[in-house]
């Protein structure tokens, strides 16, 4: 707990809050500035890279937002997700959730533990048969997309709720992307990732499946049968190891070992495997690896780099005689600065994983019959990022494989006049390929990253191939470029829209019933930083979180079932009411109860909704700050009036 919060705002003798002349306006106990109602982006959402209305959803779980009659709230929180993100139960469990690291909560004890809840809300669409729907009229335009991952999938999604017709290529035999074939199975169960494709599948999208394009059919003949084009291949190529010896038969890719085991090709690995890198990918490998274990006395074409490069592959009955496998993590930076999620990073070592920080690679030894018998690596010490080796502490991991997790690229066969020197492609801020009408890009291809970073390139990107297809240059993007609260939308959901304006010369619009008072949304220009929260309101409240089953060392081999157990709904309210609800009112009636006029006054039940819970009676109003500086999300600020 965080106890420098108190219900003080101010320390002793402090008087120089306001320092602006604008905000000085008093005359003795009364100024010219009344509250005004303003609605900023919460810091989870502009941390969030595909843009989730989240606290949005997280009111609704909470019971503030209040579902439309016929609707429960489950479904209305997973309307709101969905919104910008098709893919909330797989996010729930796989996101590293930048969203929590920018929770203003960090500032009181902990986080809200939002990954959680987005689970259960997705786990609640599914088992509640919830489908997405396709607009009503179609456009008649066509849209290719390259590509099933989760980029292409929610682009997918995103331009069949617009009207447009989808062909979805990929080159498996399923759908998914990195979330079926770089993610293993116990982390991304595959009935929850069937299901959240399906529901997209099911609104009206073709599939083209085992064509790679480039190769069984050429970008130029996609061109001549569809409108726009894109690209979404993700960066499903490893790098390889950049130092002498790299190139051995038994060095291979992270994420091509990860595509092998995924497929089912691969049933065991090897005695010792030693994995370079410290992301995600790397603590898949090795948690991969830690379960597959090894098989003794295997034959050459049994050895995993032949199965991971196709030329053959493991029959399931070896699972049967499995042992335990040696795996070692080296990692150039200290393990504290390791880019993988912590929680990973924990689950790995308890699982048996030897994580080793400060160990930069040298080379790789090589046996008598060119294969890696060790990856020799030299301790480092960091000053700052300025990397420097410690001469004669050079050490050999001895191994039977080693996986290089280090960096990915993309395959970029039959379109390379689209790349870049990094084996990328570089779009505009609109996600278009510059010099390529109606060619788009989305995904790792443009850039390795998160998941939940291609789905939010696809919503922008639909939006691109919406107004392309529709002769329209893009529109600017908004500079928070999220979801946002839509209190008009909202008004007319609860039948509380502004009638329509007469145009007569009218002298004030508090009680006019064609405006919405003094409501102003700076969402899309402006985050809430906690510096604008009253956060001596928010009392210790102890996280909820999700258990683990306790994957150990003794039972990790051949444990290939979901490790997290998910929330109940009694906690998952619980958690979601840990959420301070930044920049939104979350009717905590502090300003009715401050307020010394009475000036400020909750809103008639049949006139009242989300982030109209109040309002000033300004006959009564002093404008005496109190109602702002009470207020602990934010909410009320001060301007000016009369």
């Amino acid at each position: 707990m965080n106890d420098e919060h108190t219900f003080r705002r101010y320390k002793d003798d402090e008087d120089t809050h306001y320092e602006d002349w604008k905000q000085q306006l008093f005359n003795e106990d009364t100024s010219w500035m009344c509250p005004t109602y303003v609605n900023r982006t919460p810091p989870c959402q502009g941390s969030c890279p595909s843009g989730e209305d989240i606290r949005g959803w997280l009111d609704i779980v909470r019971g503030i937002e209040k579902p439309p009659a016929g609707t429960s709230w489950q479904e209305y929180a997973f309307r709101r997700s969905t919104h910008a993100n098709p893919f909330p139960a797989i996010m729930g469990r796989v996101c590293p959730a930048p969203c929590e690291d920018g929770c203003n909560r960090n500032q009181v004890e902990e986080n809200v533990g939002i990954n959680s809840v987005e689970q259960y809300i997705g786990d609640q669409g599914l088992k509640n048969k919830l489908t997405f729907e396709a607009a009503a009229t179609d456009s008649g335009k066509r849209v290719a997309i390259i590509g099933g991952g989760p980029g292409g999938l929610a682009a997918a999604y995103q331009l069949r709720r617009r009207g447009h017709g989808v062909t979805l290529f990929d080159n498996h035999k399923e759908l998914g992307g990195m979330m079926r074939y770089g993610i293993p199975g116990y982390r991304t169960p595959r009935d929850v990732l069937n299901g959240e494709i399906d529901r997209i599948i099911d609104m009206g999208v073709e599939t083209r499946m085992n064509t790679f394009v480039g190769r069984d059919i050429s970008l130029e003949d996609i061109e001549k049968e569809y409108d726009a084009i894109v690209i979404a291949i993700g960066a499903q190529s490893g790098s390889a190891l950049p130092f002498p010896g790299g190139d051995a038969e038994n060095c291979i890719s992270g994420v091509a070992f990860l595509d092998a085991f995924n497929d089912g090709r691969l049933q065991a690995s090897a005695k010792r495997v030693v994995v370079v890198g410290g992301g995600d990918t790397a603590m898949d490998v090795v948690s991969v690896a830690r379960r597959l274990g090894h098989i003794t006395n295997t034959s050459e074409k049994d050895r995993v780099e032949n199965v991971v490069l196709g030329f053959t592959e493991h029959d399931v009955a070896m699972a049967a005689k499995r042992q335990g496998a040696e795996v070692v993590l080296a990692y150039h930076r200290p393990i504290e600065k390791m880019p993988a999620a912590k929680h990973e990073v924990d689950a790995a070592i308890e699982e048996g994983v030897i994580i080793r920080g400060s160990l930069a690679p040298v080379e790789v030894v090589l046996g008598d019959n060119g294969r890696a018998t060790a990856l020799r690596v030299i301790e480092v010490e960091w000053e700052g990022n300025t990397m420097t080796r410690k001469e004669g502490t050079e050490i050999d991991l001895e191994c039977d494989l080693i996986v290089s997790a280090i960096g990915q690229k993309g395959n970029l066969e039959g379109m390379e006049s689209l790349g870049n020197d990094w084996g990328l492609i570089t779009p505009d801020p609109f996600y278009q390929i510059p010099d390529k009408p109606g060619y788009f890009v989305i995904g790792d291809i443009i850039k390795p990253h998160l998941l939940t970073t291609a789905i939010g390139h696809a919503a922008i990107a639909a939006d691109s191939i919406d107004d392309y297809l529709n002769g329209k240059e893009p529109g600017k993007r908004p500079k928070v470029d999220v979801r946002h609260y839509d209190l008009l939308a909202k008004l007319g959901e609860v039948d509380l829209s502004p009638k329509e304006f007469g145009h007569e010369e009218q002298w004030g619009t508090d009680s006019a019933d064609f405006a919405v008072h003094n409501y102003e949304d700076r969402s899309s220009v402006e985050v809430i930083p906690s510096d604008d929260l009253f956060l001596g309101h928010f009392e210790y409240s102890p996280r909820h979180r999700r258990k683990d089953i306790g994957v150990t060392a003794e039972n990790v081999l051949s444990h290939f079932e979901e490790r997290m157990i998910a929330l109940e709904e009694e906690e998952v309210i619980k958690e979601a009411d840990r959420c301070m609800s930044c920049g939104m009112c979350f009717e905590c009636d502090n300003c009715v109860i401050y307020c010394p006029q009475d000036a400020v006054q909750r809103t008639p039940k049949d006139k009242a909704t989300m982030g109209r819970y109040v309002y000033t009676d300004y006959n009564r109003c002093i404008g005496c700050h109190i109602c702002a500086e009470v207020c602990p999300t934010g909410y009320i600020v001060m301007g000016m009036g009369g």
